[in-house]
């Protein structure tokens, strides 16, 4: 098209001036061949839109005064095209109110209006830069829509790997499920059961991640009632005919951060399930979610059954113990049982948002 860097080099560039005054259009169009412009008069409304309808239009100068209306009536219709070329407003010398104006509304640049070598200058000037800027918004365009198409498939992408990652897991789970099965010792049932928990809660993030179509963070509110209700349906027994109750603020937190604190309650209610209450007493187990205006989340879980010595032994295996803390610093939360509680079990984690 052209070198925009040298003057008179430009080829191909078709320019419409939209002018009442057919001699000016006369000698701008002279001057302008002169370094290398194609220019086409119109000389209203009618005449210009048509042209430019046609095609074939680079830049469009557009005088202020013209046969029974300005610049700044017709200036409206053209901004509104798709894809229109750049607009050059022309003013009078002491226009500098309807230059703005004519900015406010769309065009690229202006140029006060004379018949001085001068006037050919500036106007050469804010046609290059005005093509310059075209270009590069063209060319931003392209690249905005590039990206925009690259997020698409990194999202779609994700979302399947989510997907194919929550299948994997209730496919682990199964196994253990069938696995546990065939066993008859208590305490390896117990952990066999206990680990097809712990698959559930990592598992049920990445099908939230998948079924909302989220990138990276979870609804925390939406997450633990499904993970509590899962766990309401798989410890819920005669023995234990416990039940949870939530209250859980609305919250979206990080994948990393909603993954270890699925586990932190996991082990949380599983233990107060099993050894909150003498076996076929009904009790509840409360889990809430409170954010602070410090941005500082705060779990509880909490009991009203028989408490323990939180200096004795760990009850089974201390494998849940064990997670408890090692999720907890995963996720830079603190984890604390508040010994002032009177009756039962509470346990709270904060974290910061």
């Amino acid at each position: 098209m052209m070198n925009l860097g040298v003057p008179g080099a430009e080829t191909d560039i078709t320019i419409l001036y939209i002018d009442d005054d057919e001699a000016l259009g006369v000698l701008l169009r002279k001057n302008l061949a002169r370094r290398g412009f194609t220019v086409v008069n119109a000389l209203d409304r009618q005449a210009g839109l048509s042209k430019l309808a046609a095609g074939g239009v680079d830049v469009i100068v557009l005088d202020h005064y013209l046969l029974g209306e300005t610049g700044l009536d017709i200036l409206p219709a053209i901004v509104s095209l798709a894809d229109r070329p750049p607009v050059i407003y022309v003013t009078g010398a002491g226009d500098a109110s309807i230059a703005v104006e004519a900015l406010k509304r769309g065009a690229d640049d202006y140029v006060a209006k004379s018949v001085s070598t001068e006037f050919f200058d500036l106007l050469t000037a804010a046609v290059r830069q005005s093509l310059e800027r075209a270009r590069f918004r063209r060319e931003a365009a392209v690249a905005q829509e590039e990206m925009r198409k690259a997020r698409d498939r990194a999202e779609l992408l994700l979302r399947e790997v989510n997907h194919r990652v929550a299948n994997s897991l209730s496919l682990a789970a199964s196994l253990v499920r069938m696995q546990a099965s065939l066993i008859t010792d208590p305490v390896a049932l117990g952990a066999l059961q206990e680990t097809q928990v712990r698959i559930h809660a990592i598992g049920n993030v990445h099908r939230h991640l998948y079924a909302k179509n989220q990138i990276g963070v979870v609804d925390l509110d939406d997450y633990l009632e499904s993970l509590l209700g899962e766990l309401q349906s798989s410890m819920h027994d005669d023995a234990r005919p416990h039940t949870i109750v939530r209250l859980i603020e609305p919250v979206q937190l990080p994948t990393d951060k909603v993954v270890p604190l699925g586990l932190i309650v996991s082990e949380l209610v599983t233990n107060a399930f099993k050894y909150a209450y003498a076996n076929g007493d009904a009790g509840e187990i409360r889990v809430s979610v409170s954010r602070s205006s410090g941005d500082i989340i705060e779990l509880v879980v909490e009991d009203d059954g028989d408490g323990f010595d939180l200096d004795a032994p760990a009850k089974g295996t201390g494998l849940g113990t064990k997670i408890l803390g090692a999720m907890a610093a995963t996720m830079g939360a603190e984890l604390a049982y508040d010994r002032s509680y009177s009756t039962g079990t509470r346990a709270h984690i904060t974290f910061p948002l």
